[in-house]
């Protein structure tokens, strides 16, 4: 079981966040070249999973199209969110409070180099920890993302049906070089989804954003989602997660 360090860092900067990833990631990858000559089974290297939330910013991946970004810098001013180009692969996102995101930077040589499958362990846990909530969510072929199934309406009982396409309440994003991972997840609790009305996320027009408050009808605890979104990853990945005391980076 590979030992993992863990921190929240509570609600910091996009870029301050952004940034202390670099650090970490870099000194994974800078001690694996240093061990490229002993057997993977003897290799060395820390890993970390960081959880945050950041104020309100967007982020476009480098394959993404900036024209999916719909208002512009007097506009971005005006909502108080930033934008940044980023070296994460995906489209363009929103992050706000009230969403969980998380960044596993992880030696995935210490796991295993399978990036479809370290994406499909990352939906898992936020698939296992919305069941918790008793609310049903899944995949879509072809597609990256945690998703709730459109709803059936119910027009006998008088029912409307809210939404006619899935709804999207976990987006993902990473960076993956010399099987070291970075950026990752953003999980939408009780996020203020009006900002995604600025975008199109992910660059996918025809689907809808969702979150746990608007899915449940209440705000929920987000240190709860957090404790049983930490233990799901851990036991998937089989990480042992030690804890670190929160670090807010200079």
């Amino acid at each position: 079981m590979q030992k993992v360090f863990f921190q929240d860092l509570g609600l910091i900067d996009y870029k301050v966040c952004w940034d202390y990833q670099e650090k970490l990631f870099n000194e994974i990858v800078q001690q694996k070249l240093e061990q490229r000559d002993f057997p993977v089974s003897e290799h060395r290297t820390p890993n970390h999973l960081l959880f945050c939330e950041h104020p309100h910013v967007y982020t476009l991946g480098r394959n993404g199209d900036e024209k999916n970004l719909l208002i512009h810098d007097g506009e971005l001013r005006r909502v108080d969110a930033a934008f940044y180009k980023n070296n994460r692969g995906g489209d363009i996102t929103y992050h706000g409070p009230g969403q969980i995101v998380g960044y596993p930077i992880l030696n995935l040589d210490l796991f295993f180099t399978d990036i479809h499958k370290y994406l499909r362990y990352l939906e898992e846990a936020v698939i296992c920890t919305l069941k918790e909530y008793n609310i049903n969510a899944g995949r879509i072929n072809g597609l990256t993302g945690v998703w709730i199934p459109a709803y059936v309406p119910n027009t006998s009982a008088g029912g409307d049906a809210e939404s006619k396409s899935p709804r999207k309440i976990c987006s993902f994003g990473v960076r993956c070089s010399r099987w070291v991972t970075m950026h990752g997840f953003a999980f939408n609790v009780n996020t203020d989804l009006g900002y995604f009305n600025n975008i199109i996320p992910c660059g996918i027009a025809d689907k809808e954003v969702t979150s746990m408050q608007k899915e449940l009808g209440q705000e929920v605890n987000i240190e709860d989602v957090k404790s049983i979104l930490k233990k799901n990853i851990a036991t998937l990945f089989e990480m042992e997660l030690m804890e670190e005391a929160m670090q807010i980076p200079a």
